[in-house]
């Protein structure tokens, strides 16, 4: 069933004859037209993120023509986003990547106005800063700042156009609680942590982020303009190896923390301590356990001289080792860990020391070689990324 949404802008007064010229293969699809092209001019929508889904959708959504876009980003441009980020370039490594989104949207399309918001969103600014936009494009990769969205928009009744990423996979739907479900009645609670991985540790083909960012534009604009059947209740899922699509509704959840009839949740809470960034057995193995890579190298420094002796493992997945290791580190993936099969692998007269790519994968197998037993075993803070920050730096990172 066709759902038509009133459009979320009223019309600009007019487009100036560059408009016109421009925007001209929009103004003759008889559904756009010159009014629809005046909603997107009179439209303010807000992207949170320049990095992955925020390239694409940034650069489309000045190429529609939306008269004020927003950028929230706090971070700067590192080499390894340049494989997806298309927004950005070389010459932009280590600038912020507010500024370097702000010029390549210039070039786009300089007759539109760029705002730049270079924080970090948290509960203390992002009723304010929403409040100044339409609709919200939602470019994030972790859950707490997701359901931080989420929640905002639902209290402000603002359309929230969603996006995920993840290897081969992209998910995309529009999450508005006054005509549907919202993003806790999709996922009512966030994974247990460490269960999920990131785009950081799991990794993404650079491209798809282009096939879900243009979904998440093309969803705005039918906001904006009025036009078409909006994902609002549907969930839009992308498979690149098969080359497929499927969608699955999704209903309101009479039950929802925030937009059920019984809300629980009706102001902003500590998203971070909701969805937690590792387990808390995990933070309580790693308290009083954790050394960093200065400590790591003046153990191995001793090993050599044959002062001491320890069991150094690397708990990353293999594709992971290939790409950089530490000399004499035994490969045993987290997973191993969780089910158990690594505790044969380990020697009892030694001191284990586990390390992953920056610490939290490491903290949750730590957990478990405690449990079992090994109370001496310790991992190392920042992981393989701080050892080659700051100890071995020829060697790559990822």
């Amino acid at each position: 069933m066709t759902v038509q949404l009133p459009p979320l802008v009223e019309p600009a007064a007019d487009l100036s004859i560059e408009e016109v010229r421009r925007y001209s293969r929009h103004l003759i699809i008889p559904d756009v037209g010159m009014s629809g092209q005046k909603r997107l001019k009179n439209a303010r929508v807000l992207c949170v993120g320049a990095g992955g889904l925020g390239s694409p959708a940034l650069m489309y959504l000045a190429a529609a023509g939306v008269g004020t876009l927003g950028i929230v980003e706090f971070d700067v441009v590192d080499e390894s986003n340049l494989q997806r980020q298309i927004i950005h370039g070389a010459s932009d490594v280590g600038r912020s990547k507010a500024e370097s989104a702000r010029d390549t949207i210039k070039e786009i399309n300089p007759l539109i106005e760029v705002v730049l918001h270079e924080v970090r969103l948290d509960s203390s600014n992002v009723m304010e800063l929403f409040a100044a936009y339409d609709l919200i494009v939602d470019g994030t990769d972790n859950f707490a700042t997701r359901y931080l969205v989420n929640d905002a928009c639902v209290l402000l009744n603002m359309p929230y156009v969603w996006g995920s990423i993840y290897r081969f996979d992209g998910q995309a739907s529009v999450f508005w609680s006054e005509y549907g479900p919202c993003y806790r009645c999709l996922y009512p609670e966030p994974p247990p942590p460490g269960m999920v991985p990131s785009c950081a540790e799991g990794g993404v083909l650079g491209v798809l982020c282009a096939s879900i960012g243009s979904i998440q534009v093309t969803e705005a604009i039918k906001l904006l303009t009025g036009i078409g059947d909006p994902l609002v209740g549907r969930l839009m899922v992308y498979d690149a190896l098969e080359m497929t699509y499927r969608q699955v509704k999704i209903r309101k959840d009479p039950n929802c923390a925030i937009c059920g009839p019984n809300a629980t949740v009706t102001e902003l809470i500590d998203y971070d301590a909701f969805c937690g960034t590792i387990s808390e057995a995990a933070a309580d193995a790693a308290m009083g356990s954790t050394i960093s890579v200065f400590d790591l190298k003046k153990m191995m420094d001793e090993r050599e001289r044959g002062e001491r002796d320890f069991f150094l493992v690397d708990v990353r997945e293999p594709h992971e080792h290939e790409i950089v290791s530490i000399d004499g580190a035994v490969l045993i993936p987290k997973g191993e860990f969780l089910d158990g099969s690594a505790l044969a692998q380990l020697p009892q007269d030694k001191p284990i020391v586990l390390f992953c790519k920056v610490g939290g994968r490491s903290a949750e197998a730590l957990a478990v070689v405690k449990g079992a037993g090994f109370n001496d075993a310790i991992h190392v803070g920042g992981g393989i990324l701080a050892w080659v920050d700051k100890i071995e730096t020829d060697k790559p990172w990822y």
